[in-house]
């Protein structure tokens, strides 16, 4: 592999990573802070890739449709945390894991009912349409080094949300110990309303600015769903700091493996993760 090869793949195994951060952020937020494990956390991202195809119909402009996708799943993810996910805060996981299991059915028969079941393109913005050149002989997109940029500023803001703002401080609060954050007047199930929102909206705001480089198809989300839960658990439960590395260690795992390995690519990412876990078991960043 030359030096342009191994660059090229470098890119494309960090924004890789990226998208699956800001999936697997979420999806660490509501299990970490809420302890829900949330099986349907990849039907978001099929839906977020869903809802940006069916507004460019209509808007022609990937960001008018991003803009106005991301409050509509704020507000499916609001409701889904009012109308079922807040009844199983004190059930055993197996109830919430019966429960988003059947939210993934119902997520998927209604995209077949609104969409069909054939695959989707979503034409990338002519302004970013071009392309950096690299070399004499290759050049990279400039919507995928775009795609990075922007993860990056949303992990940065996630950073400042989670350990420098009022919310993050009460959010915080009530990971540690909920029933003392109650006492101290914090409205918990508010709090967890907005976490479980805001982790809906990341899943589906990956599967919208990823949607231009990946057919929508229906079922997306579930392999990005596994992939998510193996970020979880090499980076710690909970982190945002562990989601961050673990998603940027599987993206270039993956990336380098279909490369490197082609017949083994799938086997590369869960001997990453096993490797981390026989080093700490708890993950990188996870509490013992």
């Amino acid at each position: 592999m030359d030096l342009t090869t191994f660059l090229i793949q470098t890119l494309n195994g960090v924004q890789y990573g990226f998208l699956l951060f800001l999936v697997a952020s979420g999806l660490t937020l509501i299990f970490g802070i809420m302890g829900i494990i949330n099986l349907a956390h990849g039907a978001f991202y099929m839906l977020g890739a869903y809802i940006v195809y069916w507004l460019m119909g209509y808007t022609d402009n990937l960001l008018i449709a991003v803009l106005v996708g991301l409050p509509i799943m704020l507000a499916v993810g609001y409701l889904i945390e009012r109308f079922a996910i807040s009844y199983l805060y004190d059930r055993d996981h197996l109830y919430q894991v019966l429960l988003t299991y059947g939210l993934i059915l119902i997520f998927n028969e209604l995209q077949k009912i609104f969409w069909g079941t054939d695959f989707y393109s979503v034409p990338v913005p002519s302004v970013l349409g071009g392309s950096v050149t690299l070399t004499e002989t290759q050049v990279y997109p400039v919507y995928r080094l775009f795609i990075s940029l922007i993860c990056m500023t949303i992990a940065a803001g996630m950073y400042v949300l989670i350990g420098r703002t009022r919310l993050g401080m009460m959010i915080r609060a009530g990971a540690s110990n909920r029933e003392m954050a109650q006492v101290l007047g914090i409205n918990i199930g508010r709090v967890f309303a907005i976490v479980f929102s805001l982790g809906a909206a990341l899943a589906a705001f990956a599967g919208m600015v990823g949607a231009p480089i990946s057919s929508v198809y229906p079922g997306m989300g579930d392999q990005i769903l596994i992939i998510s839960f193996v970020v979880v658990v090499i980076g710690g439960i909970g982190s945002i700091k562990g989601a961050f590395v673990g998603a940027m260690l599987i993206g270039l795992a993956d990336t380098f493996g279909q490369v490197l390995l082609p017949d083994f690519a799938s086997v590369v990412v869960y001997a990453v993760m096993a490797l981390v876990l026989l080093w700490r078991p708890q993950g990188l960043f996870g509490k013992a």
